[in-house]
């Protein structure tokens, strides 16, 4: 495992891009970053902050998380609000999300300050459809985090690190979902994170204090640990050409410093599944 990025706060929401490299977030510090294919880091977007997930748009840009759900344009910065706070009463903001082969985007939102010390109060999950509607599809999610399909889209994970446990749900033809079920919990005081499906259907977790990337099996049984060197792993994206290079991003809790937050590289024997664009009308 080859550490390739470091210095940053709380790393969150990698997104691969085949043409340029590795986008991510810096939670704390603010910005969009890119590691470029050469190695480079650059900032492409400032200051915005608590972004928990992104998505390509397939219109160019990207599509953001945090105090609502925007497409920001790489070229100028410029914001267009795909779904903003005053839809979900007693939001206050967004984190993980993922997209649907038909380009629809699930993300989770939050009912209460999560880095204010505020008592957890329970969220929904959202898909915001191609006409830029959005519907609830599920409640009660104290922390919503990870979001991932399976391979035949079938089946939706996601992550709720309060709970703590990843749930799945059945997807529908129309982008809803049935009522949710425990898929796997990465074990007593464990927090789940981010999370990714490989083209195996294996369901691969970050695990937020521990230090790992807990891979299970598709029916939900523990299949390996892949150990980080900080303990604060907060998600993961397969890369590369060939969707077999893991990169693993972490915060700075519980490391040396303030600003540990790193990205690990490895590889992988599974390739993973690309992230199809989002496809929400502009």
């Amino acid at each position: 495992m080859q550490q390739v990025a470091t210095g940053f706060g709380l790393i969150e929401g990698p997104v691969w891009d085949p043409a340029r490299g590795l986008y991510f977030s810096d939670v704390i510090n603010g910005g969009v970053h890119l590691l470029d294919r050469a190695g480079a880091v650059s900032l492409v977007l400032p200051k915005r902050r608590g972004i928990g997930g992104m998505a390509l748009h397939e219109k160019g840009g990207l599509v953001v998380g945090g105090r609502d759900i925007a497409c920001v344009s790489l070229k100028d910065g410029s914001t267009r609000t795909l779904l903003s706070l005053d839809a979900i009463p007693g939001a206050t903001g967004f984190n993980d999300l993922t997209t649907d082969r038909a380009g629809r985007v699930y993300v989770g939102s939050l009912a209460y300050k999560v880095f204010g010390g505020e008592a957890p109060r329970p969220g929904y999950l959202h898909v915001i459809d191609l006409d830029g509607t959005m519907r609830n599809l599920s409640d009660g999610v104290l922390l919503t985090n990870g979001l991932g399909f399976s391979p035949d889209g079938k089946h939706l994970y996601h992550s709720d690190a309060r709970a703590p446990l990843v749930r799945v749900y059945d997807v529908k033809d129309d982008g809803s979902v049935g009522p949710w079920r425990k898929f796997a919990s990465l074990g007593d005081d464990r927090v789940p994170d981010g999370l990714k499906v490989a083209s195996d259907g294996s369901v691969w977790v970050a695990d937020a204090h521990g230090g790992r990337v807990a891979v299970f099996n598709a029916d939900g049984t523990h299949l390996r640990d892949i150990v980080v060197p900080l303990p604060m792993v907060t998600s993961l994206c397969f890369a590369g050409d060939d969707l077999r290079d893991l990169y693993i991003v972490t915060g700075s809790r519980g490391g040396p410093h303030d600003n540990c937050g790193s990205i690990f590289r490895t590889r992988v024997e599974v390739a993973g599944l690309a992230l199809p664009p989002a496809r929400l009308r502009l």
